[in-house]
């Protein structure tokens, strides 16, 4: 799994046994490998942008699927599995456009959306059956592409005595609302907006060498700006109905400065816009779990890079009132969780039969992702 950050891809080593309702799994071995900052820069020259370089769009399509199925030996290598043992790769792909009909409001146009790194590359390259590219059939089916974490969230970890909500914070926030019981009934994914990709980027533009603001350092210096506040939550997108969908295509650094003008106060200082951005990240987190939630008592487990950010987190757990766990109270590493959601994807591609989710979305049980075969 590599996300939205673009900052390096997920591995995690799962056995499934089972399907469906029966599913059951094991992490056995989980690793994250950092992209080198040229690789990085490349990702970012075509992704979120409406007018890129073809040759450069085609060219990484084959490169991430290469780069893909060498680190995947890699790693297996350094487990000391052969890559005869193992059955499935599942291969998120990289997505460099997300568009929802939100976001690109052309009449008679579909959602669409589009991730790279060739399937096709990933199984000749390793020798192993690869299901990629799960999105495109969610989108056929009338969803958006994402997010898809209700499925595996649902299977995995609805219980049937406690009403959860699976928050997970990459560049863009998202959750699975999962009401207490077995049945799927009123289960949904959806986006919420940014997560770490506003304060990532600015972090990025104003402090070379830094990708991020470890530990909130930056941010904890600086004063929340009401201002600047209420200009960043001045969109439609916060107020559509869930599920939705969104990402850096929307919540960018050109975002930031729109709010930056309409708050009229261009002199702020770099860590009291980081201070508001965590407030704003924040806040959208929390009022949408409000409105999800409604008068239910829930539980948030919270999993992805943004449950590093200490700011972020005690804001979060201020405006909800509550503690904020993590998933590794529901027995999976909170960094392994999206690759190992995307396994249980390829788990049911292969395996199961198409469990009726229940969903609010009205997406019906499907079989997502595309089979490569090895030469």
């Amino acid at each position: 799994m590599s996300g939205t950050s673009l900052d390096g891809l997920d591995i995690a080593l799962c056995e499934f046994r089972g399907s469906g309702t029966e599913t059951s799994f094991e992490v056995v071995n989980f690793k994250s490998v950092a992209y080198s900052q040229d690789f990085k820069n490349e990702l970012k020259a075509i992704s979120f942008k409406e007018q890129v370089s073809l040759l450069q769009l085609s060219l990484l399509n084959a490169r991430v699927g290469i780069y893909s199925a060498q680190l995947v030996l890699e790693a297996l290598q350094d487990w000391n599995i052969d890559p005869a043992e193992v059955d499935l790769i599942a291969s998120h792909g990289q997505t460099i456009y997300h568009a929802p009909r939100s976001l690109h409001q052309l009449k008679d146009q579909p959602n669409a959306t589009l991730q790279i790194g060739d399937g096709d590359h990933i199984a000749v390259g390793t020798g192993i059956i690869t299901i990629s590219d799960f999105r495109q059939k969610h989108v056929a089916a009338g969803g958006e592409g994402a997010p898809l974490a209700a499925y595996g969230d649902f299977l995995l970890f609805a219980d049937a005595t406690e009403n959860r909500i699976l928050l997970n914070i990459g560049g863009i926030s998202n959750f699975t609302f999962l009401p207490k019981g077995k049945a799927g009934k009123g289960v949904f994914s959806t986006d919420i907006g940014p997560g770490n990709t506003l304060m990532d980027q600015f972090v990025q533009l104003k402090y070379p060498g830094c990708h991020y603001d470890k530990d909130a350092a930056l941010a904890s210096t600086g004063k929340l700006n009401e201002d600047l506040l209420k200009a960043l939550e001045d969109h439609p997108f916060l107020d559509l109905p869930f599920p939705k969908t969104t990402g850096p295509e929307l919540f960018n650094l050109q975002y930031l400065q729109n709010a930056v003008d309409r708050a009229g106060n261009p002199s702020l200082s770099d860590v009291d816009v980081l201070a508001t951005l965590a407030a704003f990240t924040a806040n959208t987190i929390v009022k949408a779990i409000r409105k999800a939630a409604g008068e239910l008592q829930v539980q948030v487990y919270l999993s992805g890079g943004g449950m590093q950010n200490p700011l972020l987190v005690k804001n979060i757990a201020e405006g909800l009132g509550f503690t904020v766990r993590n998933s590794a109270g529901l027995g999976i590493n909170p960094d392994a969780k999206e690759a190992v959601l995307f396994a249980l994807l390829a788990n049911e591609c292969i395996a199961g039969s198409g469990t009726a989710y229940g969903m609010e979305s009205g997406i019906p049980g499907i079989s997502m992702g595309k089979i490569s075969l090895p030469l």
